[in-house]
Protein backbone atom coordinates (compact mmCIF):
# COMPACT_ATOMS: atom_id res chain seq x y z
CA UNK A 1 0.00 0.00 0.00
CA UNK A 2 1.68 3.15 -0.90
CA UNK A 3 -0.14 6.72 -2.16
CA UNK A 4 2.42 8.84 -4.03
CA UNK A 5 1.78 12.46 -3.69
CA UNK A 6 3.75 15.42 -4.15
CA UNK A 7 5.55 17.94 -1.80
CA UNK A 8 5.84 21.44 -2.93
CA UNK A 9 8.79 23.35 -0.80
CA UNK A 10 10.95 26.46 -1.47
CA UNK A 11 13.37 24.31 -2.55
CA UNK A 12 11.30 22.07 -5.18
CA UNK A 13 9.35 18.96 -4.32
CA UNK A 14 9.40 16.54 -1.41
CA UNK A 15 8.89 13.00 -3.29
CA UNK A 16 7.36 10.24 -1.12
CA UNK A 17 4.48 7.66 -0.02
CA UNK A 18 2.30 6.84 2.13
CA UNK A 19 3.81 3.87 2.90
CA UNK A 20 2.14 0.66 5.20
CA UNK A 21 5.52 1.20 7.37
CA UNK A 22 4.24 4.84 8.13
CA UNK A 23 0.91 3.77 8.67
CA UNK A 24 2.03 0.82 11.15
CA UNK A 25 4.26 3.26 13.11
CA UNK A 26 1.36 5.79 13.39
CA UNK A 27 -1.05 3.41 14.73
CA UNK A 28 0.88 2.13 17.57
CA UNK A 29 2.08 5.48 18.25
CA UNK A 30 -1.45 6.99 18.03
CA UNK A 31 -2.72 3.72 21.12
CA UNK A 32 -0.94 6.74 23.23
CA UNK A 33 -4.31 8.24 23.06
CA UNK A 34 -6.03 5.70 24.54
CA UNK A 35 -4.07 6.74 27.82
CA UNK A 36 -6.05 9.71 27.90
CA UNK A 37 -9.20 8.60 26.44
CA UNK A 38 -9.23 6.37 29.04
CA UNK A 39 -8.75 8.08 32.00
CA UNK A 40 -10.90 11.00 30.82
CA UNK A 41 -13.90 8.36 30.22
CA UNK A 42 -13.53 5.90 33.63
CA UNK A 43 -13.03 8.80 35.73
CA UNK A 44 -16.20 10.39 35.13
CA UNK A 45 -17.98 7.04 35.42
CA UNK A 46 -17.08 5.94 38.56
CA UNK A 47 -17.68 8.88 40.58
CA UNK A 48 -20.99 8.70 39.89
CA UNK A 49 -21.04 4.98 41.02
CA UNK A 50 -22.67 4.99 44.24
CA UNK A 51 -20.25 2.13 46.25
CA UNK A 52 -16.88 4.12 45.11
CA UNK A 53 -18.73 7.31 46.32
CA UNK A 54 -19.71 5.72 49.48
CA UNK A 55 -16.02 3.74 50.30
CA UNK A 56 -13.67 7.23 49.30
CA UNK A 57 -16.41 10.15 49.13
CA UNK A 58 -18.99 9.28 52.02
CA UNK A 59 -20.14 12.88 52.32
CA UNK A 60 -21.19 13.52 48.51
CA UNK A 61 -22.81 10.18 49.24
CA UNK A 62 -25.09 11.15 52.24
CA UNK A 63 -25.81 14.33 50.44
CA UNK A 64 -26.87 12.35 47.46
CA UNK A 65 -28.86 9.56 48.87
CA UNK A 66 -30.51 11.77 52.56
CA UNK A 67 -30.73 15.45 52.09
CA UNK A 68 -32.91 16.61 49.73
CA UNK A 69 -32.96 20.05 50.65
CA UNK A 70 -29.66 20.01 48.63
CA UNK A 71 -29.49 22.14 45.36
CA UNK A 72 -29.61 19.66 42.04
CA UNK A 73 -26.84 21.57 41.55
CA UNK A 74 -24.72 21.48 44.56
CA UNK A 75 -25.43 17.88 45.74
CA UNK A 76 -21.91 16.67 44.47
CA UNK A 77 -19.74 19.54 45.20
CA UNK A 78 -16.67 18.04 46.78
CA UNK A 79 -13.20 19.49 46.82
CA UNK A 80 -11.82 16.38 47.26
CA UNK A 81 -14.09 14.44 44.85
CA UNK A 82 -12.69 16.97 42.28
CA UNK A 83 -9.12 16.43 43.99
CA UNK A 84 -9.50 12.57 42.61
CA UNK A 85 -9.97 13.85 38.68
CA UNK A 86 -7.46 17.01 38.49
CA UNK A 87 -4.74 15.34 40.41
CA UNK A 88 -3.81 13.37 37.17
CA UNK A 89 -3.78 17.12 35.50
CA UNK A 90 -1.43 18.70 37.71
CA UNK A 91 1.43 15.85 37.50
CA UNK A 92 0.90 15.63 34.10
CA UNK A 93 1.46 19.25 33.84
CA UNK A 94 4.98 18.91 35.86
CA UNK A 95 5.62 15.63 33.86
CA UNK A 96 5.31 17.04 30.25
CA UNK A 97 7.88 19.67 31.47
CA UNK A 98 10.24 17.04 31.57
CA UNK A 99 9.38 15.53 29.44
CA UNK A 100 10.33 18.06 26.67
CA UNK A 101 14.45 17.73 27.54
CA UNK A 102 14.07 13.73 27.36
CA UNK A 103 12.22 13.71 24.28
CA UNK A 104 14.96 16.46 22.67
CA UNK A 105 17.61 14.41 24.09
CA UNK A 106 17.18 10.95 23.52
CA UNK A 107 14.39 10.76 21.00
CA UNK A 108 10.37 10.23 20.55
CA UNK A 109 10.63 6.87 21.26
CA UNK A 110 11.88 7.24 24.69
CA UNK A 111 9.43 9.36 26.03
CA UNK A 112 6.60 6.93 24.74
CA UNK A 113 8.36 4.27 26.82
CA UNK A 114 8.07 6.21 29.81
CA UNK A 115 4.35 7.53 29.08
CA UNK A 116 3.30 3.70 29.22
CA UNK A 117 5.18 2.69 32.00
CA UNK A 118 4.22 5.24 34.27
CA UNK A 119 0.16 4.50 33.10
CA UNK A 120 0.56 0.94 34.01
CA UNK A 121 2.08 1.11 37.05
CA UNK A 122 -1.08 4.38 38.20
CA UNK A 123 -3.11 1.86 37.23
CA UNK A 124 -2.19 -0.78 39.37
CA UNK A 125 -2.26 1.36 41.94
CA UNK A 126 -5.73 2.99 41.29
CA UNK A 127 -7.22 -0.65 40.74
CA UNK A 128 -5.73 -1.74 44.41
CA UNK A 129 -6.59 1.27 46.21
CA UNK A 130 -7.92 0.80 49.96
CA UNK A 131 -8.13 4.54 50.75
CA UNK A 132 -8.52 7.96 49.11
CA UNK A 133 -4.40 8.90 49.62
CA UNK A 134 -3.86 5.56 47.48
CA UNK A 135 -6.50 6.62 45.01
CA UNK A 136 -4.76 10.22 44.41
CA UNK A 137 -0.69 9.07 44.56
CA UNK A 138 -2.08 6.30 41.59
CA UNK A 139 -3.53 9.38 39.40
CA UNK A 140 -0.68 10.60 39.74
CA UNK A 141 1.04 8.21 38.22
CA UNK A 142 -1.22 7.98 35.48
CA UNK A 143 -0.89 12.01 34.96
CA UNK A 144 2.97 11.19 34.47
CA UNK A 145 2.46 8.69 31.75
CA UNK A 146 -0.28 11.09 29.89
CA UNK A 147 2.25 13.63 30.50
CA UNK A 148 5.06 12.07 28.73
CA UNK A 149 2.44 10.14 26.30
CA UNK A 150 0.75 13.64 25.29
CA UNK A 151 4.22 15.15 25.22
CA UNK A 152 5.80 13.32 22.50
CA UNK A 153 3.05 11.24 20.22
CA UNK A 154 1.82 14.32 18.73
CA UNK A 155 5.07 15.14 17.87
CA UNK A 156 5.91 11.38 16.61
CA UNK A 157 2.75 11.51 14.41
CA UNK A 158 3.39 14.81 12.90
CA UNK A 159 7.07 14.19 11.75
CA UNK A 160 6.47 10.94 10.57
CA UNK A 161 3.72 11.79 8.41
CA UNK A 162 3.60 13.13 4.54
CA UNK A 163 2.45 16.88 5.09
CA UNK A 164 -0.16 16.03 2.66
CA UNK A 165 -1.46 13.51 5.22
CA UNK A 166 -0.23 15.19 8.25
CA UNK A 167 -3.59 16.35 9.33
CA UNK A 168 -5.48 12.79 9.15
CA UNK A 169 -2.20 10.80 10.59
CA UNK A 170 -2.22 13.36 13.76
CA UNK A 171 -6.01 13.38 14.25
CA UNK A 172 -5.04 9.64 14.84
CA UNK A 173 -3.84 10.54 18.60
CA UNK A 174 -7.42 12.34 18.82
CA UNK A 175 -9.41 9.10 17.58
CA UNK A 176 -7.40 7.35 19.69
CA UNK A 177 -8.51 9.55 22.96
CA UNK A 178 -11.95 8.71 21.77
CA UNK A 179 -12.04 4.67 21.67
CA UNK A 180 -10.59 5.16 24.91
CA UNK A 181 -13.85 7.00 26.04
CA UNK A 182 -15.89 4.57 24.56
CA UNK A 183 -13.81 1.90 25.75
CA UNK A 184 -14.13 3.53 29.55
CA UNK A 185 -17.85 4.33 29.32
CA UNK A 186 -18.70 0.87 28.02
CA UNK A 187 -16.56 -0.59 30.82
CA UNK A 188 -18.10 1.59 33.36
CA UNK A 189 -21.78 0.68 31.89
CA UNK A 190 -20.96 -3.01 32.63
CA UNK A 191 -19.03 -2.87 36.04
CA UNK A 192 -21.43 -0.55 37.38
CA UNK A 193 -24.35 -3.66 37.27
CA UNK A 194 -21.38 -6.24 39.28
CA UNK A 195 -22.83 -6.98 42.80
CA UNK A 196 -20.89 -6.44 45.68
CA UNK A 197 -19.86 -3.31 44.61
CA UNK A 198 -16.77 -3.41 44.08
CA UNK A 199 -16.73 -3.29 40.24
CA UNK A 200 -14.91 0.21 40.32
CA UNK A 201 -11.52 -1.30 40.92
CA UNK A 202 -12.00 -2.99 37.52
CA UNK A 203 -12.66 0.24 35.80
CA UNK A 204 -10.02 1.72 37.35
CA UNK A 205 -7.68 -1.54 36.76
CA UNK A 206 -8.20 -1.82 33.17
CA UNK A 207 -6.29 1.20 32.28
CA UNK A 208 -3.79 -1.19 32.35
CA UNK A 209 -4.79 -2.63 29.30
CA UNK A 210 -3.92 0.78 26.81
CA UNK A 211 -1.10 1.53 28.91
CA UNK A 212 0.51 -2.02 28.09
CA UNK A 213 -0.49 -1.75 24.37
CA UNK A 214 1.49 1.30 24.15
CA UNK A 215 4.74 0.03 26.36
CA UNK A 216 5.11 -3.09 24.13
CA UNK A 217 4.38 -1.57 21.05
CA UNK A 218 7.07 1.26 21.48
CA UNK A 219 9.76 -1.14 22.27
CA UNK A 220 9.57 -1.23 18.00
CA UNK A 221 8.97 1.81 17.01
CA UNK A 222 11.74 3.29 14.62
CA UNK A 223 12.58 6.48 15.64
CA UNK A 224 11.56 9.62 13.21
CA UNK A 225 14.48 10.96 10.87
CA UNK A 226 13.73 14.54 12.61
CA UNK A 227 14.59 12.92 15.68
CA UNK A 228 17.62 10.54 14.51
CA UNK A 229 18.94 14.12 12.78
CA UNK A 230 18.75 15.67 15.74
CA UNK A 231 20.34 13.53 17.98
CA UNK A 232 23.12 12.11 16.14
CA UNK A 233 25.77 13.06 13.59
CA UNK A 234 25.03 9.94 11.22
CA UNK A 235 23.28 11.38 8.55
CA UNK A 236 23.25 8.44 6.84
CA UNK A 237 21.12 6.17 9.06
CA UNK A 238 18.94 9.14 8.55
CA UNK A 239 18.60 9.02 5.12
CA UNK A 240 17.96 5.47 5.35
CA UNK A 241 14.72 6.10 7.86
CA UNK A 242 13.96 9.01 5.74
CA UNK A 243 14.08 6.64 2.77
CA UNK A 244 11.91 3.80 4.37
CA UNK A 245 9.42 6.32 5.59
CA UNK A 246 9.10 8.02 2.13
CA UNK A 247 8.91 4.74 0.45
CA UNK A 248 11.19 6.11 -2.29
CA UNK A 249 15.34 6.58 -2.26
CA UNK A 250 14.89 10.41 -3.46
CA UNK A 251 14.38 12.02 -0.38
CA UNK A 252 17.61 14.34 -0.87
CA UNK A 253 15.90 17.80 -0.72
CA UNK A 254 13.81 16.82 2.40
CA UNK A 255 16.99 15.45 3.82
CA UNK A 256 18.45 18.55 3.25
CA UNK A 257 15.87 20.86 4.73
CA UNK A 258 15.83 18.49 7.94
CA UNK A 259 19.47 18.55 7.90
CA UNK A 260 19.55 22.27 7.95
CA UNK A 261 16.86 22.45 10.65
CA UNK A 262 19.09 20.37 12.76
CA UNK A 263 21.99 22.19 12.57
CA UNK A 264 19.96 25.17 13.63
CA UNK A 265 18.43 23.51 16.68
CA UNK A 266 22.16 21.59 18.19
CA UNK A 267 23.21 25.56 18.04
CA UNK A 268 20.32 26.46 20.79
CA UNK A 269 21.00 25.26 24.70
CA UNK A 270 17.96 26.48 26.15
CA UNK A 271 15.04 26.30 23.72
CA UNK A 272 12.67 27.50 26.53
CA UNK A 273 14.40 30.60 26.75
CA UNK A 274 14.76 30.64 22.77
CA UNK A 275 11.17 30.32 22.37
CA UNK A 276 10.24 33.70 24.33
CA UNK A 277 12.23 35.46 21.27
CA UNK A 278 10.21 37.83 18.56
CA UNK A 279 10.59 35.78 15.86
CA UNK A 280 8.87 32.77 17.69
CA UNK A 281 5.99 34.86 18.84
CA UNK A 282 2.98 33.43 16.46
CA UNK A 283 3.86 29.66 17.89
CA UNK A 284 4.35 30.76 21.54
CA UNK A 285 0.52 32.54 20.96
CA UNK A 286 -0.86 29.58 19.84
CA UNK A 287 0.94 27.11 21.92
CA UNK A 288 -0.87 28.89 24.81
CA UNK A 289 -4.00 29.63 23.27
CA UNK A 290 -5.13 27.03 21.71
CA UNK A 291 -4.90 24.72 24.85
CA UNK A 292 -6.49 27.19 26.79
CA UNK A 293 -9.34 27.14 24.41
CA UNK A 294 -9.57 23.92 23.92
CA UNK A 295 -10.38 23.43 27.73
CA UNK A 296 -12.89 26.60 28.12
CA UNK A 297 -14.94 24.94 25.43
CA UNK A 298 -16.38 23.23 28.44
CA UNK A 299 -15.44 20.02 26.60
CA UNK A 300 -15.03 18.53 30.83
CA UNK A 301 -18.24 19.53 31.97
CA UNK A 302 -18.90 16.49 29.41
CA UNK A 303 -16.44 14.22 29.69
CA UNK A 304 -15.26 14.04 33.53
CA UNK A 305 -18.43 15.14 34.72
CA UNK A 306 -21.38 13.88 32.23
CA UNK A 307 -22.73 10.99 34.39
CA UNK A 308 -23.01 13.89 37.37
CA UNK A 309 -25.10 15.90 35.19
CA UNK A 310 -27.14 13.36 33.83
CA UNK A 311 -28.15 12.65 37.68
CA UNK A 312 -28.57 16.33 38.35
CA UNK A 313 -31.42 16.45 35.40
CA UNK A 314 -32.70 12.99 36.84
CA UNK A 315 -31.05 10.16 35.53
CA UNK A 316 -30.73 7.18 37.50
CA UNK A 317 -27.51 5.97 37.91
CA UNK A 318 -27.35 2.79 34.67
CA UNK A 319 -29.20 5.42 32.68
CA UNK A 320 -26.60 8.15 33.14
CA UNK A 321 -23.80 5.83 32.55
CA UNK A 322 -25.28 4.60 29.12
CA UNK A 323 -26.16 8.09 28.13
CA UNK A 324 -22.33 8.70 28.67
CA UNK A 325 -21.37 5.45 26.77
CA UNK A 326 -23.48 6.71 23.55
CA UNK A 327 -22.38 10.85 23.65
CA UNK A 328 -18.86 11.06 24.78
CA UNK A 329 -17.87 7.47 23.19
CA UNK A 330 -19.89 6.94 19.94
CA UNK A 331 -20.58 10.03 19.07
CA UNK A 332 -16.96 11.36 19.83
CA UNK A 333 -15.17 8.90 18.23
CA UNK A 334 -17.44 8.94 14.95
CA UNK A 335 -17.30 12.92 14.78
CA UNK A 336 -13.24 12.38 15.17
CA UNK A 337 -13.34 9.99 12.19
CA UNK A 338 -15.07 12.62 9.81
CA UNK A 339 -12.35 15.18 10.91
CA UNK A 340 -9.61 12.39 9.91
CA UNK A 341 -11.51 12.59 6.18
CA UNK A 342 -12.05 16.43 5.84
CA UNK A 343 -9.08 18.19 7.64
CA UNK A 344 -6.67 18.09 4.80
CA UNK A 345 -9.23 18.97 2.41
CA UNK A 346 -10.91 21.87 3.90
CA UNK A 347 -8.34 22.67 6.22
CA UNK A 348 -8.04 23.38 10.05
CA UNK A 349 -9.59 27.06 10.24
CA UNK A 350 -12.93 25.97 8.68
CA UNK A 351 -12.85 23.34 10.67
CA UNK A 352 -12.31 25.70 13.75
CA UNK A 353 -14.83 28.05 12.73
CA UNK A 354 -17.85 25.67 11.84
CA UNK A 355 -17.10 23.53 15.25
CA UNK A 356 -17.33 26.56 17.56
CA UNK A 357 -20.64 28.02 15.68
CA UNK A 358 -22.13 24.50 16.06
CA UNK A 359 -20.84 24.19 19.94
CA UNK A 360 -22.00 27.61 20.96
CA UNK A 361 -25.62 27.08 19.54
CA UNK A 362 -25.70 23.96 21.67
CA UNK A 363 -24.49 25.22 24.75
CA UNK A 364 -26.69 28.21 24.28
CA UNK A 365 -29.41 25.89 24.23
CA UNK A 366 -28.88 23.02 26.82
CA UNK A 367 -28.18 26.55 29.01
CA UNK A 368 -31.78 27.84 28.27
CA UNK A 369 -33.47 24.25 28.55
CA UNK A 370 -32.24 23.98 32.02
CA UNK A 371 -32.91 27.39 32.95
CA UNK A 372 -36.58 26.90 32.14
CA UNK A 373 -37.19 23.50 32.99
CA UNK A 374 -34.99 22.36 36.00
CA UNK A 375 -35.46 23.94 39.39
CA UNK A 376 -33.25 23.40 42.59
CA UNK A 377 -35.34 20.45 43.42
CA UNK A 378 -37.05 17.63 41.74
CA UNK A 379 -36.07 16.25 38.21
CA UNK A 380 -36.87 17.32 34.48
CA UNK A 381 -39.61 15.36 32.36
CA UNK A 382 -38.59 13.30 30.33
CA UNK A 383 -38.87 15.39 26.98
CA UNK A 384 -36.70 18.19 28.17
CA UNK A 385 -34.34 15.60 29.54
CA UNK A 386 -33.87 13.88 25.94
CA UNK A 387 -33.77 17.40 24.69
CA UNK A 388 -30.94 18.23 27.01
CA UNK A 389 -29.23 15.08 25.44
CA UNK A 390 -29.86 16.28 21.56
CA UNK A 391 -28.20 19.33 21.55
CA UNK A 392 -25.55 17.55 24.35
CA UNK A 393 -24.70 15.17 21.17
CA UNK A 394 -24.21 18.22 19.00
CA UNK A 395 -22.13 20.00 20.78
CA UNK A 396 -20.09 16.85 21.46
CA UNK A 397 -20.17 16.10 17.87
CA UNK A 398 -18.83 19.85 16.93
CA UNK A 399 -15.90 19.74 19.35
CA UNK A 400 -14.97 16.15 18.10
CA UNK A 401 -14.30 17.60 14.69
CA UNK A 402 -12.52 20.83 15.47
CA UNK A 403 -11.42 21.71 18.63
CA UNK A 404 -11.02 17.97 20.03
CA UNK A 405 -8.23 16.72 17.49
CA UNK A 406 -6.84 19.77 15.98
CA UNK A 407 -5.63 21.97 19.62
CA UNK A 408 -3.31 18.88 19.53
CA UNK A 409 -2.52 18.69 15.43
CA UNK A 410 -1.80 22.49 15.05
CA UNK A 411 0.53 22.67 17.62
CA UNK A 412 2.42 20.16 16.69
CA UNK A 413 2.74 21.21 13.63
CA UNK A 414 3.75 24.81 13.88
CA UNK A 415 7.13 24.93 15.72
CA UNK A 416 11.01 24.84 14.16
CA UNK A 417 12.60 21.67 14.93
CA UNK A 418 14.71 23.77 17.25
CA UNK A 419 11.56 24.16 19.55
CA UNK A 420 9.27 21.97 18.80
CA UNK A 421 10.16 19.94 21.86
CA UNK A 422 9.70 22.97 24.09
CA UNK A 423 6.79 24.08 22.29
CA UNK A 424 5.10 20.61 22.47
CA UNK A 425 5.56 20.88 26.23
CA UNK A 426 4.17 24.68 26.39
CA UNK A 427 1.14 22.96 24.77
CA UNK A 428 0.79 20.17 27.40
CA UNK A 429 1.22 22.23 30.57
CA UNK A 430 -1.31 24.90 29.27
CA UNK A 431 -3.59 22.38 28.50
CA UNK A 432 -2.96 20.24 31.71
CA UNK A 433 -2.86 23.46 33.75
CA UNK A 434 -6.31 24.62 32.58
CA UNK A 435 -7.91 21.10 32.35
CA UNK A 436 -6.88 21.01 36.49
CA UNK A 437 -8.36 24.16 37.28
CA UNK A 438 -11.87 23.36 35.24
CA UNK A 439 -11.81 19.94 36.50
CA UNK A 440 -10.78 21.42 40.42
CA UNK A 441 -14.05 24.41 40.02
CA UNK A 442 -16.28 22.73 37.47
CA UNK A 443 -18.45 21.01 40.56
CA UNK A 444 -18.33 24.45 42.56
CA UNK A 445 -19.09 26.12 39.61
CA UNK A 446 -22.15 23.88 38.76
CA UNK A 447 -23.48 24.78 42.43
CA UNK A 448 -22.86 28.54 42.23
CA UNK A 449 -23.87 29.33 38.10
CA UNK A 450 -25.95 26.72 37.72
CA UNK A 451 -27.40 26.81 34.50
CA UNK A 452 -25.23 29.42 33.52
CA UNK A 453 -22.20 27.65 33.43
CA UNK A 454 -23.16 26.61 30.24
CA UNK A 455 -23.48 30.22 28.90
CA UNK A 456 -20.21 31.02 30.58
CA UNK A 457 -18.35 28.35 28.32
CA UNK A 458 -20.15 29.73 25.26
CA UNK A 459 -19.39 32.97 25.68
CA UNK A 460 -15.57 31.52 25.54
CA UNK A 461 -16.82 29.73 22.08
CA UNK A 462 -17.43 32.42 20.98
CA UNK A 463 -13.94 34.38 21.20
CA UNK A 464 -12.08 31.56 20.81
CA UNK A 465 -14.12 31.17 16.71
CA UNK A 466 -12.75 34.81 15.90
CA UNK A 467 -9.58 34.31 17.66
CA UNK A 468 -9.08 31.27 15.23
CA UNK A 469 -10.96 33.36 12.46
CA UNK A 470 -8.46 36.40 12.52
CA UNK A 471 -5.32 34.94 13.78
CA UNK A 472 -4.38 31.59 13.03
CA UNK A 473 -3.21 31.16 8.94
CA UNK A 474 -4.11 27.54 7.53
CA UNK A 475 -1.38 25.00 7.63
CA UNK A 476 -2.56 22.12 5.70
CA UNK A 477 -0.44 20.75 3.52
CA UNK A 478 2.86 22.78 3.96
CA UNK A 479 5.83 20.38 4.81
CA UNK A 480 6.67 20.56 9.18
CA UNK A 481 10.04 22.55 8.12
CA UNK A 482 9.11 24.82 6.25
CA UNK A 483 6.41 25.93 8.52
CA UNK A 484 7.67 29.49 9.17
CA UNK A 485 6.46 30.77 5.66
CA UNK A 486 2.89 30.67 6.59
CA UNK A 487 3.23 33.30 9.27
CA UNK A 488 5.16 35.29 7.31
CA UNK A 489 2.46 35.51 5.04
CA UNK A 490 -0.06 36.25 7.36
CA UNK A 491 -1.76 39.41 7.09
CA UNK A 492 -1.20 39.91 10.99
CA UNK A 493 2.22 37.81 11.92
CA UNK A 494 3.80 39.13 8.91
CA UNK A 495 4.06 42.72 10.92
CA UNK A 496 5.87 40.90 13.69
CA UNK A 497 8.12 38.21 12.14
CA UNK A 498 8.43 40.11 8.82
CA UNK A 499 10.83 38.55 6.23
CA UNK A 500 12.20 36.23 8.48
CA UNK A 501 13.26 33.38 6.67
CA UNK A 502 16.43 34.82 5.09
CA UNK A 503 17.47 35.51 9.23
CA UNK A 504 16.81 31.90 9.95
CA UNK A 505 18.98 30.34 7.14
CA UNK A 506 21.56 32.38 8.15
CA UNK A 507 21.78 31.49 11.41
CA UNK A 508 22.88 27.72 10.47
CA UNK A 509 26.51 27.52 11.88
Amino acid sequence: MAVGLSITSEGGQYNGKMTRFVVLSCVVAATGGLLFGYDIGVSGGVTSMEPFLKKFFPEVYSKMKEDTKISNYCKFDSQLLTSFTSSLYIAGLVASLFASSITRAFGRKPSILVGGTAFLAGSALNGAAFNVYMLIFGRILLGIGVGFANQSVPLYLSEMAPPNYRGATNIGFQLCVGIGVLSANLINFGTEKIKGGWGWRISLAMAALPASLLTIGALFLPETPNSLIQNSKDHEKAKLMLQRVRGTDDVQKELDDLIRASAISKSINHPFKKIIQKKYRPQLVMAIAIPFFQQVTGINVISFYAPLLFRTIGFCESASLLSSFIIAGVLGTCATFVSMLLVDKLGRRALFTIGGIQMFLSQAMVGGLMAAELGDYGGMSKGYASLVIFFICIYVSGFAWSWGPLGWLVPSEIFPLEIRSAGQSITVAVNFLFTFMVAQTFLAMLCHFKYGIFFFFGGWVVVMTGFVFLLLPETKNMPIEQMDRVWREHWFWKRIVGELNEDRRMEVP
